[in-house]
């Protein structure tokens, strides 16, 4: 069995459990939530709790990011998306409808947390690299070009510029300052508009680099977001831009068309619709 197969086989198995998927409607209400505040909502013991959090982690389905003694918990996209790109975007709406409940489970958009010193958005993907070659592309500025239609520029110091500069020459999207560099694991930055000044300061990223053996775990946690649209704009953006470094990592080439340019899925679109109604 191929371990594309084998992960999502755990997916699949994880999500089979109403008690786990329960735990995913929690995250998916408030995304950041310790074990204490999970299990004020649950009829168990929190022995039990963490069985079913271990099981979700082991699936992808739920990333932990420590802060301080605090272990917050929080939904990953990742895996739902591919079960959405392999097998529900080509059907039709009426399918769509009754497979609603597995899109229910984990949306691809993470909420805002109340809390905040957490992270606002966390996204966590799994890449057939060396924490080297994956600490290049994100930081090298011919590589981000391939990859993200824009070129990173900085020397990536402490207390750096960046900019993350169009292609045309005609300035940059986005600007920030390196917060702290830990070549070739950790990385954050602040992420603004050029010219903006927000009242509680810019958004930070932090790009965390895991290796295993011959892959590593990439987790952008993407924190201080200004307001819901920043929100929506970095839940389309980062998974996009992310498939794209993986691909081009694992196989030589970007996919064959970028992947931000891609209509909202029906899947999307249906759920915006029904937790509007």
């Amino acid at each position: 069995m191929s371990a594309d197969a084998s992960g999502m086989d755990a997916v699949f198995k994880a999500l089979a459990d109403p008690t786990r998927r329960l735990l995913l409607d929690r995250l998916r209400q408030q995304n950041g939530q310790t074990l204490r505040q999970l299990c004020e909502h649950l009829e168990m013991a929190r022995q039990s709790a963490t069985q079913h959090l271990d099981l979700l982690q082991q699936a992808n389905l739920v990333t932990v990011v420590r802060r301080g003694r605090e272990r917050l918990h929080y939904l990953n996209p990742a895996p739902i998306h591919e079960i959405e790109q392999r097998w529900i975007s080509g059907f039709d709406k009426p399918r769509l409808h009754a497979i609603s409940a597995i899109k229910n489970q984990a949306e691809e958009q993470a909420m805002i947390n109340t809390t905040a010193s957490a992270p606002s958005y966390v996204y966590v993907t799994y890449i057939r690299a060396s924490a080297e070659q994956v600490w290049q592309a994100l930081t090298d500025a011919d590589l981000t070009a391939r990859y993200w239609g824009h070129a990173n520029v900085s020397d990536w110091q402490p207390d750096s510029t960046w900019e993350h500069q169009r292609l045309d020459g005609s300035g940059p999207d986005v600007v920030g300052r390196v917060l702290h560099t830990e070549p070739p694991t950790r990385l954050v930055i602040t992420f603004e508009a050029p010219g903006e000044e927000a009242a509680d300061g810019p958004s930070v990223v932090t790009f965390l680099v895991e290796p295993h053996h011959d892959i590593v775990r990439l987790t952008v946690t993407h924190e201080n977001l200004t307001d819901p649209a920043m929100l929506n704009g970095i839940s389309q953006g980062w998974p996009a831009v992310l498939a794209n470094l993986k691909s081009l990592l694992e196989t030589g080439e970007v996919l064959p068309h970028a992947p931000w340019e891609m209509p909202q899925s029906t899947a999307s679109q249906w759920g915006a619709a029904s937790s509007r109604s």
